[in-house]
């Protein structure tokens, strides 16, 4: 198992996370995953025997018995705090109260004091905002994060599903009141998905923010389990929850070429999926999911197949993106700019 840097700090990440949504199925959450603390406990230890050494959960995911689970399972385990990075998100409602969601400098820290409850640990490493809420001033999240680290309570901040701009702006906020900066930006990033290649990634590479890819097999799509003239797969979440979007008509162009080539390696689609995604500039560590043993196991195995410069080739091809504005234009005038093109 490869590490890298979190960010610009001097924490070391392994290059996959596991991901703690299918923990505990309560609620809203249990058509993505429902595993009892005994698999939960087995998950854990897999994978960290595996090398893994960051965890990423959430306050909402299984309205928080995630968490629940995952303090329980490193307890059990008998796993050192120290060894084992833990991340966990504040911004989802988590209860019927008017002030029981969104990035307010109150629900900020009353939603850390829970976390760190139910995770029965002394701090967080790293917390992310889970998605954007325009009702609250950005200036007062940033000082809400600020207080929370300040505090010894979180160590770093991270962001998810935020715009490159609000990215920007946040740190330049951070930055000018001599607030902590984020470190991680946690985005949805598969080979079927590559938006955030745009403008979030350019970003995350100039300014020194790891990129976290969340569903990097598309909430299952690209696990080989479908094809084209098999839409259901009788064993996924995507029969009944299908989501994140994905334009599946590209996405089957894709899958056919990943099969060729796991078929050729004698490997699994999912591993050629999550293989290519590791070559990805920027990309730190990509969260994997898992329902079962077996499958955490294959999906790790991705950290040993090394695809060759066809393969790759072949991939970028099937799975790039359509140029949009004013990203063809940026393109158009650089040509002739460049010593070694005139």
């Amino acid at each position: 198992m490869k590490f890298n840097q979190l960010g610009k700090t001097g924490v070391l990440v392994s290059e996959l996370c596991l991901g703690a949504m299918t923990f505990g199925g309560k609620g809203y959450w249990e058509s993505i995953g429902k595993l009892p603390e005994d698999e939960v406990t087995l998950l854990i230890k897999t994978a960290l025997e595996k090398g893994i050494n960051f965890i990423d959960t959430a306050n909402a995911y299984s309205e928080g018995l995630s968490e629940i689970l995952l303090g329980k399972a490193l307890r059990n385990l008998g796993i050192s705090r120290q060894t084992v990075v833990i991340a966990t998100k504040v911004r989802l409602r988590m209860g019927a109260g008017a002030n029981q969601v969104g990035l307010s400098r109150l629900h900020i820290s009353d939603s850390v004091n829970d976390s760190l409850q139910r995770l029965n640990v002394s701090h967080i490493d790293l917390l992310y905002l889970h998605g954007v809420d325009p009702l609250t001033p950005l200036e007062e999240t940033m000082r809400g994060l600020e207080d929370v680290v300040r505090s010894g309570k979180v160590r770093y901040i991270g962001i998810s599903n935020h715009p490159a701009w609000m990215v920007m702006k946040a740190n330049s906020l951070a930055e000018k009141k001599g607030w902590t900066k984020f470190v991680a930006s946690q985005n949805y990033y598969s080979i079927a998905s590559r938006d955030v290649e745009r403008e979030i990634v350019p970003m995350a590479l100039s300014e020194g923010v790891g990129i976290m890819p969340w569903s990097p097999l598309a909430g299952g799509f690209l696990s080989g389990k479908f094809k084209r003239d098999k839409e259901i797969a009788g064993d996924s979440r995507r029969d009944t929850f299908d989501f994140p979007p994905i334009n599946k008509a590209k996405a089957f162009d894709i899958i056919n070429v990943m099969a060729k080539i796991a078929e050729n390696r004698n490997v699994t689609v999912a591993r050629v999926a999550l293989a290519w995604l590791l070559t990805k500039p920027g990309v730190t560590s990509i969260i994997i999911g898992a329902k079962k043993q077996d499958q955490l196991l294959d999906n790790m195995e991705c950290t040993n197949l090394q695809l060759s410069h066809e393969e790759l080739a072949e991939l970028e091809t099937i799975s790039c993106l359509v140029p949009e504005y004013p990203a063809w234009m940026v393109n158009r005038q650089l040509n002739g700019r460049f010593p070694e093109q005139t």
